[in-house]
């Protein structure tokens, strides 16, 4: 029975990850993850007395800390620990470059002295899988071709740095060690138990709180999303039958400015949770200067925050092309859902 590591598993797309190997594998899942504040481990509960997943409080930015869990002999590490609010790496650069630069070095050195005590069928199988972004490209016009697998690098905020580096570590550790790397760059995620930081997590909160929903600058930015089902059956697929050395665009052709986003979720939930019947708002007194009739008339335009990416689109042809993976999720359907999930499941969104 083979054993996946996955670093930064109680985080969003690596709960939703391994919700879905427990549910479709016999693997043995080892849940590796420091629990930061974006961490949710209630969103693993169902699963956590089971005998094929295990959890190691382990903060990979600290070698003495992995020893434990390269012990356990992986099959494969997907890794998926790092930090992600631009935002916050802007305020506090120094946790990017530790968890997203010096985190990935470590677990590349473990890794590759695992692999290299393997042999036959296990050595020839074993793969470290790089999840990381689109971001690290930097920003594309409005009318310029989508992003592929041969883009330069361009990042402009650090998170977007850290991550470019720890992809060009692990390229550099394939090259100089052989060690059989994947990497994803994936466009925004968007789905359940997705932190409240989030762009769309952060509008359902604020609305249902009748808080302003803001945006940054004129709310034009464009960003590519897909649902995080469709992210987790394609990092799969490409773990599966990927290419050794190989980088993989992810993503779903649905780009959406920001504003465009925000209006979609309040009509979703103008629809799912009318103001009407929204506690929160008390039509005895004027809390706004107009009479609130949808969500969308709570959004506000911010001043924009220091070098903002116009736009991201990923060119996915690569994995269709080679792997015959394509999304499964039509994209207002799996919005609506997705509002719909947060609105019963207010409490575990939160965290």
């Amino acid at each position: 029975m083979k054993k996946i590591l996955i670093t930064g598993g109680a985080g969003f797309i690596g709960s939703n990850l391994i919700r879905h190997l427990y549910e479709t594998t016999n693997y043995q899942i080892i849940n590796l993850d420091k629990l930061t504040y974006a961490s949710n481990l209630n969103s693993l509960d169902e699963i956590k007395n089971s005998s094929r997943y295990q959890f190691l409080k382990i903060d990979i930015a600290e070698p003495q800390q992995l020893t434990e869990a390269f012990e356990l002999s992986p099959d494969a590490i997907i890794h998926l620990a790092s930090e992600t609010h631009v935002d916050r790496s802007i305020n506090n650069a120094a946790t990017f470059i530790k968890t997203n630069i010096v985190g990935t070095y470590n677990l590349l050195q473990q890794s590759r002295q695992l692999y290299q005590s393997l042999t036959g069928l296990r050595k020839r199988e074993f793969r470290f899988f790089h999840v990381s972004t689109d971001e690290v490209h930097g920003s594309l016009k409005s009318q310029e071709p989508r992003f592929t697998e041969a883009t330069p690098y361009d990042p402009h905020s650090p998170y977007s740095a850290s991550k470019a580096s720890a992809d060009h570590l692990v390229r550099a550790w394939h090259a100089t060690y052989q060690l059989p790397i994947l990497i994803t760059h994936s466009s925004n995620n968007y789905g359940p138990y997705q932190h409240s930081e989030k762009l769309i997590p952060k509008i359902i909160s604020n609305a249902i709180q009748l808080k302003p929903i803001t945006l940054y600058g004129d709310g034009t930015n464009i960003r590519d999303w897909i649902h995080v089902s469709d992210h987790v059956a394609a990092t799969l697929a490409i773990l599966k039958n990927g290419r050794p050395g190989e980088t993989y665009n992810v993503g779903a052709n649905f780009e959406q400015t920001n504003m465009e986003i925000a209006l979609q979720v309040c009509n979703v939930l103008d629809g799912l949770y009318p103001i009407s019947q929204n506690p929160r708002f008390d039509f005895s007194s004027s809390q706004t200067s107009v009479p609130l009739a949808s969500y969308g008339q709570l959004i506000r335009l911010v001043e924009d925050r220091p070098g903002h990416d116009f736009r991201y689109a990923n060119d996915c042809s690569k994995i269709g092309d080679e792997l015959g993976w394509k999304p499964q999720h039509t994209h207002p359907e799996s919005l609506a859902d997705t509002v719909k999930w947060y609105l019963q499941n207010q409490k575990m969104a939160s965290k």
